[in-house]
């Protein structure tokens, strides 16, 4: 255990120096154990893990209503989870610092168990996933949280993992790259750029839900819970968006260049082979396509006080690869980049990106699924809209919502998307949030 987050960057910059990494970019076509299908998919040759493919959109409600682009096919479901344990009656959280090889960084703090099937299920020939019994059942421990949750619906095809919280009594044997880690630390790490990788915002995003449902219930929404799962079911229904696989060698505007596929217009982002070295993997050394985005993006909430009360601005969001085609998004998530030249902008992207710096609650830079996506970074933002500004004109597909309604959300898949979940834990954990008081979700 810590005495400061100073303590736990020192330990993770010394577990950094403990062991041995690289990373190597490699042409696609010699990425050692994967192969490419007839029609030009990118698939392990156990069959296992993952396979980027084509996928072709239509109807869908965005500013471009159809396109076609690779995406990655990964229908195992994994378990995320993170052990919790009380020391002098605060509660812990056991962390490890992982090696991925899309992280920025190299090294972030991640879950307890960060695995998918084939990887716990030793596909790979390597050594099994430690404390991974803890969260299978039968399992010792009490289960605080546990939801099946999407992730990244632009790159991801239909992916879910499962999102767990196991508070423990007894006593835990912590490996060389394991350590407990307060709440209190959590909120300060939260604040430091590409520190706590996505898979460990998601699961803490649980635990931002077991805050909220502790803490003050006294508040003023403009909207019932009811008004709101109309809504977003009204939102759900509306969508005619249709989509289907294709082979990614038929995927219209991207081409394959230099070992890489990219979009022609070099947008977006581009699907790379990697040679990786770990001395501290479950295997040592592998290789692996990644998809790189070209640029850093920007994941937002504005927020606001009606009556007293904070409101967040909240998205219907449809995404090409979402489970459930709609999801509740933050008020702004995109690559500006991509949106340099074009006619139209998302909406209040402009607000978000002129705000002043008085009016920024919280700023921080996070990198994405350092496991499939190669340097991927997002700026989160929080940012507060002044009392006396008029109420913007909302697009039929946002509503304001509290954050204590948002959270109540979480505890159900398939209804926050991965980047509203980091930011639930951003600001749900925050240092200014009270302690974490109960074992219930309710």
């Amino acid at each position: 255990m810590f005495s400061t987050t100073a303590d736990v960057c020192e330990w993770l910059a010394d577990r950094r120096a403990a062991n041995e990494y690289w990373v190597k970019e490699v042409p696609l076509e010699q990425m050692d154990g994967w192969r490419i299908r007839p029609g030009g998919d990118i698939a392990h040759r156990t069959g296992k893990f993952y396979t980027v493919t084509g996928l072709a959109v239509t109807g869908a409600d965005r500013p471009i209503s159809g396109w076609q682009q690779p995406i990655i096919d990964q229908p195992e479901i994994g378990v995320l989870g993170i052990l919790v344990k009380r020391f002098g009656g605060v509660p812990h959280c056991l962390l490890q610092a992982k090696m991925e090889p899309g992280n920025v960084n190299m090294l972030e703090l991640s879950p307890t168990v960060q695995a998918t099937k084939s990887n716990y299920t030793r596909a790979h020939g390597g050594k099994p996933v430690p404390y991974l019994d803890y969260f299978l059942a039968p399992r010792g421990g009490a289960v605080l949280f546990d939801a099946l949750q999407s992730e990244q619906g632009a790159w991801f095809l239909a992916k879910r993992n499962r999102n767990m919280i196991v508070e423990v009594t007894g006593d835990i044997p912590v490996l060389p790259d394991f350590c407990w880690v307060s709440f209190e630390q959590i909120g300060e790490l939260l604040r430091i750029d590409n520190m706590m990788n996505m898979d460990t915002r998601t699961v803490l995003s649980g635990a931002a839900v077991l805050r909220q449902m502790a803490g003050e219930r006294a508040e003023r929404p403009l909207h019932s819970v009811a008004d709101l799962l109309s809504w977003f079911t009204e939102a759900k229904a509306r969508s005619s968006m249709t989509r289907r696989r294709i082979p990614l060698s038929a995927v219209s505007e991207w081409d394959y260049r230099n070992g890489t596929i990219s979009h022609r217009d070099d947008r977006h982002f581009t699907v790379l082979g990697l040679e990786v070295r770990a001395s501290n993997r479950e295997v040592t050394g592998w290789s692996q396509p990644m998809i790189a985005p070209r640029g850093q993006g920007v994941v937002a909430f504005l927020t606001k006080r009606v009556h007293g009360t904070t409101h967040l601005l909240i998205q219907a969001r449809t995404e090409a690869g979402a489970f459930d085609t709609v999801e509740m998004a933050p008020t702004v998530q995109c690559l500006p980049d991509n949106y340099t030249d074009q006619p139209q902008q998302p909406p209040f992207l402009h607000d978000v990106l002129t705000a002043p710096e008085s009016r920024i609650r919280f700023d921080s830079v996070h990198s994405e699924e350092g496991g499939r996506f190669y340097h991927a970074q997002n700026r989160y933002l929080l940012v507060e809209l002044p009392e006396d500004k008029p109420d913007p004109e909302l697009p039929e597909n946002f509503v304001w919502m509290t954050p204590r309604q948002l959270m109540g959300f979480v505890r159900y898949g398939n209804h926050l998307n991965v980047e509203a979940r980091s930011l639930v834990a951003c600001l749900g954990l925050s240092t200014d949030s009270p302690a974490i008081q109960g074992r219930n979700v309710a």
